[in-house]
């Protein structure tokens, strides 16, 4: 092939910004004359069609150019894992394939390059290769690492062990459809990733329109991947065992004629018909399990070639650019020109992608549309009369069997009982989904409620669900809720930056640390009601504490009526006075608090007890008894939704999809939260109190959650913390001078 050449195009032509041409590959002008996908169809006919196999290589090595161009634009971002996976992606998308997610952030640039090609970026003002370079890594551009908000993507990327739930989800609610996900084999490290799919398996073995693309190239991030001195057969082995019928591996190795040393090797370096035949291997390899997996059988596929293979560098050492590597140094220039496409070359891969799929992702995949839902009309919530003891989480039990009677395609997971915190009803009335049939366990092939034994595998699939337009809901115990939260983050944020409607990820979180004396210190860890603290801010965060099981039901419906939002409930599963009617805990949802309780006397001080949580209510109101013989006024003011609570100033509301720009007014907090002085209490972490201690003019103090110890009973652990009524009631005296 001849040296490649700078051009001068048009600042309209789609080329522009394209800095090297090359000539035609030998070949194209009886293999690339015209696009391999005609204006009629949306895919290559035959995968062993030569001119299908000549142009589908020519689409990996487009991609490759793009993703090291822009990243050299910037001088940052990350090329070396996406090229080694290029022959793989540049198939699926021939095929017609673009239902893609991944489980690799760093493989955005490969991404973009992508919707690029298909035009779906025009959405976004993206119309020539200068401006696709202009916008990555910038603002209201194409950041580091993948958004569902970039029109044509499905769902974000950047933690890795996250990807294969949105495949898995989006199958499930797109029977049909194929959703594959590019895995890395250093993300393979960790443990969720088979552990989810052999789970989903077994819970849902007629759900098989997923695939796994395993880019194994040998490398992490900054060294040797743990996966890499696996022989093939060990790989193939370790996908089978769990659940996978099929596992289609292409080597590299296999085609290489260029003497390369190693099990990994860049496939760039054969000569051009070897390039072809592994090419065509790696087409007729994703065609046929692309076949297998929406005919229902199992199938993973795994393409082996070293990182980096075709970009500037090799190995780990392609992974990240750095500030030196520009597009001016002189590795980063010759990679692109052994990259370069001729001028007719790129049009062929333009019509092609562009044509793939029915046209591009932009326009055509199932996530750029609002999912019609069924109407679940007026839910069944029980106005429990004001005095009577009822547990919180049965009342919401119950809420959440009608919700999935309505809605057959509902999920709700669970990863340590639902019998355990209080919602047997729950599983009474959608059944956990089993392959064992037996009525004493509420287990059923067909049931709604999703039960393996890892919070990852929970909230992933609930995540996922919500992210792709359908309704889920997770459950957990608060204690074990950190475990799955890094995924309920990353679809907030992706919720965040949506341009179409979906309705929000709704969690409960029972058991909280005041209600595991017992078990210990393993089962009291509230810290997850930090992290929502935190999140909050974001602009479509909600942390709720319904006071009682009046309020959890409406808290519930308010949720089920939100959209693109992430929604926290937290809830006791004991038996609790009720103390607000369905319309007061309503209300207290929109503003974000209610007050519970005020003395009926006008004479003495007055302390305002702000408490957040249920539980923590039992305390607080038997200090007021003895803070009320002791002549000090008091009022109880139920901290409800917080997130209304902040100033507007205080949170990004007006960022965000779907925004709420509602929040507690100057007068209104006042009248709530004015005394001669304020204590918040709250069974979990201060931070659920910001907002409070930020607007209060009163002076003021906090009782929290300090850590968790082995008790007998609920009281002693509320004594141990502080946050008992004698702790209350003599901080509440020392606040007020007396």
């Amino acid at each position: 092939m001849s040296t490649a050449t700078e051009l001068s195009l048009s600042a309209s032509d789609f080329r522009d910004g394209i800095q090297y041409f090359a000539h035609p590959w030998p070949g194209a002008d009886t293999l690339a004359t015209k696009p391999a996908i005609g204006p009629s169809q949306t895919a290559i006919a035959d995968p062993a069609d030569p001119a299908a196999v000549f142009q589908t290589l020519l689409a990996a090595d487009a991609l490759r150019y793009l993703t090291l161009q822009i990243c050299g634009s910037k001088a940052s971002g990350h090329p070396g894992g996406y090229a080694s996976s290029a022959e793989a992606h540049a198939a699926l998308l021939m095929l017609g394939h673009k239902h893609i997610v991944t489980e690799v952030g760093h493989h955005a640039p490969g991404f973009y390059s992508a919707m690029f090609l298909d035009g779906s970026l025009e959405a976004m003002g993206i119309n020539t290769a200068a401006e696709l370079r202009a916008r990555f890594r910038e603002r209201h551009g194409l950041l580091g690492h993948l958004s569902g908000a970039i029109p044509g993507l499905l769902a974000p990327a950047g933690p890795l062990g996250q990807g294969q739930h949105f495949a898995m989800g989006g199958a499930l609610l797109n029977p049909g459809t194929l959703f594959p996900v590019t895995i890395g084999d250093g993300g393979l490290g960790e443990p969720y990733i088979l552990s989810a799919f052999m789970h989903f398996k077994t819970a849902f073995p007629q759900v098989t329109n997923f695939l796994p693309v395993l880019v194994w190239n040998g490398y992490s991030q900054e060294h040797h991947s743990m996966v890499s001195l696996l022989s093939n057969d060990a790989m193939i082995a370790y996908w089978k065992a769990h659940g996978f019928a099929d596992v289609i591996l292409v080597d590299a190795k296999d085609f290489d004629d260029a003497n390369q040393d190693g099990a990994y090797v860049d496939s760039t370096r054969f000569s051009h018909s070897q390039r072809l035949a592994f090419q065509g291997a790696a087409l007729e390899g994703i065609a046929r399990a692309a076949k297998q997996a929406l005919g229902g059988t199992l199938t993973a596929f795994v393409i082996k070639q070293l990182k980096g293979a075709g970009v500037h560098a090799l190995g780990a050492k392609a992974h990240n650019l750095y500030p030196a590597d520009t597009l001016d140094a002189e590795h980063i220039m010759n990679g692109l020109k052994r990259r370069a496409l001729h001028m007719d070359a790129w049009d062929i891969v333009r019509m092609n992608l562009s044509r793939a799929g029915g046209g591009p992702a932009g326009q055509t995949v199932a996530t750029e549309r609002v999912r019609a839902l069924p109407d679940l009309g007026t839910l069944p919530l029980v106005d429990y009369p004001l005095g009577e003891n009822q547990v919180p989480a049965t009342a919401f039990g119950a809420v959440v069997a009608a919700v999935g009677q309505r809605d057959p395609s509902f999920v709700v997971s669970n990863a340590d009982g639902n019998e355990a915190s209080a919602m047997k009803n729950i599983n009474d009335a959608l059944k956990i989904r089993h392959p064992t049939i037996d009525p004493l366990y509420n287990q059923s092939p067909s049931g709604q409620v999703y039960e393996p034994l890892n919070e990852d595998a929970c909230a992933g699939l609930a995540a996922a669900i919500a992210l792709f337009g359908g309704r889920s809901l997770w459950l957990s115990y608060e204690s074990f809720a950190i475990n799955g939260w890094p995924i309920v983050q990353t679809v907030s944020q992706a919720m965040a930056e949506l341009r179409r409607k979906t309705p929000s990820q709704v969690n409960m979180f029972t058991a909280g640390a005041l209600e595991q004396g017992r078990n210990g210190w393993t089962h009291q860890r509230p810290e997850i009601e930090a992290y929502c603290a935190a999140m909050m801010r974001n602009g479509n965060h909600y942390p709720l504490f319904p006071c009682d099981a009046n309020m959890i039901q409406a808290a519930y419906d308010w949720a089920l009526h939100s959209y693109n939002k992430s929604i926290a409930i937290f809830a006791s599963k004991t038996a609790l006075q009720v103390r607000t009617t369905l319309a007061q805990a309503r209300q207290a949802l929109e503003d974000g608090a209610v007050n519970l309780y005020e003395s009926a006397s006008t004479e003495g001080p007055l302390i305002v007890l702000a408490v957040a949580g249920d539980m923590i209510l039992l305390p607080a109101f038997t200090a007021r008894d003895a803070l009320e013989k002791n002549g000090v006024r008091v009022r109880i003011v139920g901290i409800v939704n917080p997130r209304r609570l902040y100033r507007p100033g205080d949170v990004s509301w007006n960022s965000v999809s779907e925004p709420d720009e509602k929040f507690m007014s100057d007068a209104q907090f006042d009248k709530l939260f004015d005394g001669d002085a304020l204590l918040a209490l709250s069974g979990g972490p201060s931070a659920t109190l910001e907002p409070v201690l930020l607007r209060a003019n009163s002076k003021r103090d906090v009782l929290c959650w300090q850590r968790g110890e082995t008790v007998a009973t609920p009281g002693e652990l509320m004594s141990f913390n502080g946050v008992d009524a004698p702790g209350i009631e003599a901080r509440a005296k020392q606040l007020l001078g007396l």
